[in-house]
């Protein structure tokens, strides 16, 4: 299951739209649209920026991204007008893409492309996409490091926090770019076009933004839809949707499971991980060689190991990097240990579900910090997971008095409420004894309290640093 890298399968999108000569309207200012301006002007087209903040300082903005400092840029609202004089729009994927403002542009008939997919029209070689409800932060970066072990020139980028646009221009006939892609990416693609794509798991998330689970699962399950015959899809055999999913498929599936031996794919049997092509089976690694804790993350290291097999990496370059792989920071990371008492930040842990295998990984009894953002999550299979390791559940955000009264439906009362996230590592602090662990794993976004799931993260460990 080997590909030919000189062969560049994508589509020739210049017979479709010639950005030459074009107007693109850039919306949003955040980092995807500074690295979309960046790309469009290297290529000689013009940009106009829009931010829907009337209140933000342009100059301010200029002098912190000087890409900005010659372009036309439209705050608040765009008119009619404005909209006349643009040919394509490129959206930064926190725009959602029902608003009024952009249901407009499509009256309009005006081409609404996502920063992938501007990203891809000017890059080359070939592209590895991962996507899922959780396990895609890990996922990219291990197949990124194996990839980067067997191929001259790898680019690791997307939801990951590298823009895909600001290595776009650099990429060649020989680049392998692994992509992390989410579903907010997912819904503004038209041609992008992954040799190797994965969708690693779909459990509900992100439902104030696509409204139903039909939305949801249809937009994951997107990262497919050109991909051809002889390519492959690294699907999740213990995912009831993506199962189904994989008998629908226009390219290969590929399967993997952690709870069963399967005919043809990757499985997990007792503490080691298995290759089968479906004549011969071959050992890939015994888990205890892994730097990485969960069974959430063996379906991860499979889910890396099916893609970097299609890709033609050899099994003893797989090997190897496996071996060497760190978990990814902010994902049931280990921090420090006081007094015997161990503390994790698990701040990528945005939803219920991925909080869950936070907890499936400890093997203490855990003091749990949850709480954030409410995206209209349920929790009650969260709380259901605690299954007598949570010692004292500690609430803040948000979602604090939701979740306390979930957690009391389900019979857990030893709640306690927080104004702030250093509150509640204190609280843990005075209360674990040796041998406890303290675990920051929200099942919430961060917004509201801090700006993304990495300052939460970052400021969990230096507060707990510091009690040291």
């Amino acid at each position: 299951m080997s590909y030919n890298m000189g062969e560049n399968v994508k589509m020739d999108l210049t017979d479709k739209i010639n950005l030459a000569g074009k107007k693109v309207l850039v919306v949003g200012s955040g980092i995807s649209g500074v690295a979309a301006t960046e790309l469009l002007k290297k290529k000689g087209i013009e940009v106009i920026l829009f931010d829907g903040n009337k209140e933000l300082d342009v100059e301010a903005l200029k002098k912190k991204a000087p890409v900005f400092s010659d372009v036309d840029i439209v705050l608040g609202e765009l008119s009619d007008k404005e909209l006349e004089k643009v040919d394509l729009v490129v959206l930064s994927p926190g725009v959602p893409t029902d608003l009024p403002m952009v249901e407009a542009m499509r009256a309009k008939n005006i081409p609404i492309w996502g920063e992938i997919e501007l990203a891809y029209y000017f890059a080359k070689g070939v592209v590895v996409a991962i996507t899922g409800t959780n396990g895609k932060t890990t996922t990219t970066a291990l197949t990124g490091e194996i990839m980067a072990n067997y191929f001259k020139d790898v680019k690791v980028v997307g939801n990951i926090g590298i823009p895909y646009t600001s290595v776009a221009a650099d990429t060649t006939e020989e680049t392998v770019t692994v992509a992390e892609i989410s579903s907010f990416q997912l819904e503004t693609i038209h041609e992008f076009h992954p040799k190797v794509s994965a969708i690693l798991n779909i459990t509900p998330d992100h439902l104030n933004r696509h409204h139903t689970m039909e939305c949801y699962i249809n937009t994951k399950e997107s990262i497919t839809k050109n991909q051809r015959q002889d390519e492959v899809c690294v699907l999740n055999y213990e995912d009831e949707v993506l199962r189904s999913f994989g008998s629908k498929l226009n390219c290969r599936p590929l399967f993997f499971s952690s709870t069963r031996k399967l005919e043809q794919g990757l499985y997990l049997e007792e503490e080691s991980i298995y290759y089968t092509d479906g004549t011969k089976t071959e050992k890939v690694i015994d888990v205890n060689e892994l730097n990485i804790l969960g069974t959430h993350n063996y379906e991860n290291v499979m889910a890396a190991v099916g893609m970097a097999l299609t890709m033609g990496v050899p099994m003893e370059k797989i090997r190897e990097t496996l071996k060497v792989f760190q978990a990814v920071e902010h994902r049931i990371e280990y921090v420090t240990e006081i007094n015997g008492v161990r503390f994790y930040n698990d701040s990528k842990g945005t939803n219920p579900d991925a909080a869950i295998k936070g907890i499936k990984a400890m093997n203490r009894p855990t003091y749990l910090i949850g709480g954030g953002y409410d995206k209209q999550s349920e929790y009650d299979e969260w709380i259901e997971s605690f299954d007598g390791k949570v010692k004292k559940l500690v609430l803040i955000g948000q979602t604090r008095e939701k979740i306390a009264e979930c957690a009391g439906k389900h019979g857990f009362s030893d709640v306690v409420l927080c104004d702030s996230l250093e509150e509640a590592i204190d609280v843990c602090y005075q209360n674990a004894v040796s041998g406890d662990a303290v675990l920051l794993s929200p099942a919430c976004a961060s917004w509201g309290m801090f700006k993304n799931y990495e300052e939460r993260g970052r400021i969990f460990k230096e507060y707990v640093r510091g009690l040291q």
